[in-house]
């Protein structure tokens, strides 16, 4: 196989994602992958839930059309054989991807794996907590709900356009039970909600000048346009008053806080499942009487 010299960087290609299931692991690591690379333009071409040849024979027709680096994930051997003998052919790179991660887990596990596709989508326990999970932010967003809240995992409070509601839906899909309450100016945070115990409340917040930005994007709003230009919820100062109160608020009852301002929605969901954890773990060691 013929690799290319890395002082001739390609920038714009073709990049194959061939799997017997969803394909939604190899999307993500192949993203992951790419987004390493500064100034490439990769044209991404999707081939999910392939589990015949001549379904196979279709996916491979499309890679000779404009050959380019295929990243796949099958199971079974005939479909994995065939493909890389057609990558061989055209000189262009075949990769397992999952290969390296299942041979790690089955040399520790002294098992191997079962060679099923797809077993991560089964209909089990998980897939229908995720599903009630989504249910829950959808239903307790912004703050539409008061009464439920006690069954929350972690509740997300903020000002306007902090990212609360994707950041639900994205713990949502991990399975956990978000719900999110907005701080409006001159609106008292429900009391109700502070005597909660079970919810692990989380203080989101962000730099007043981007919040200014991102509100005057989501109204459509023109800085020469009146009206928008003497709204209260445009006002950087206005707005800088709305992050103290929050953050006032956040420490009077000892919250943690995230900064959203240069963290994606993943990022901010990643550290949130890092805190509820860690208070879970606390939790248990308490109720086993252990030393935390």
């Amino acid at each position: 196989m013929t690799v290319k010299n890395i002082k001739d960087p390609v920038q714009s290609f073709h990049i194959y994602l061939v799997s017997d299931a969803t394909g939604t692991t190899l999307q993500g690591l192949a993203r992951a992958a790419l987004s390493q690379f500064d100034s490439v333009e990769p044209t991404e071409r999707f081939w999910p839930m392939i589990r015949s040849e001549a379904q196979l024979d279709r996916a491979i027709a499309d890679i000779q059309t404009s050959p380019g680096p295929v990243l796949f994930t099958f199971v079974d051997k005939k479909l994995r054989r065939k493909l890389q003998n057609a990558c061989s052919e055209l000189d262009v790179p075949c990769m397992p991807v999952l290969d390296p991660i299942l041979r790690t887990m089955s040399s520790y596990l002294g098992l191997p794996p079962k060679g099923i596709p797809g077993l991560q989508h089964a209909l089990d326990e998980a897939y229908f907590k995720r599903m009630d999970a989504v249910d829950y932010a959808l239903n307790f967003d912004d703050g539409q709900h008061i009464d439920g809240l006690e069954d929350a995992d972690v509740i997300l409070v903020g000002v306007s356009r902090t990212s609360k509601t994707p950041t639900c839906i994205f713990l949502a899909r991990c399975g956990i039970k978000a719900a999110n309450v907005p701080l409006v100016p001159g609106v008292q945070f429900p009391e109700k909600l502070l005597s909660l115990k079970k919810p692990l409340f989380v203080g989101l917040t962000e730099s007043p000048k981007r919040l200014e930005n991102l509100r005057r994007s989501r109204l459509n709003a023109d800085d020469d346009h009146k009206m928008y230009s003497e709204n209260e919820y445009l006002d950087l100062e206005r707005i800088e008053e709305e992050i103290r109160n929050a953050r006032r608020l956040f420490s009077k009852n000892k919250w943690p806080v995230i900064d959203v301002t240069r963290r994606s929605v993943e990022e901010t969901t990643a550290e949130i499942i890092v805190l509820l954890n860690k208070r879970n773990s606390k939790a248990k060691k308490e109720e086993n009487h252990d030393p935390v």
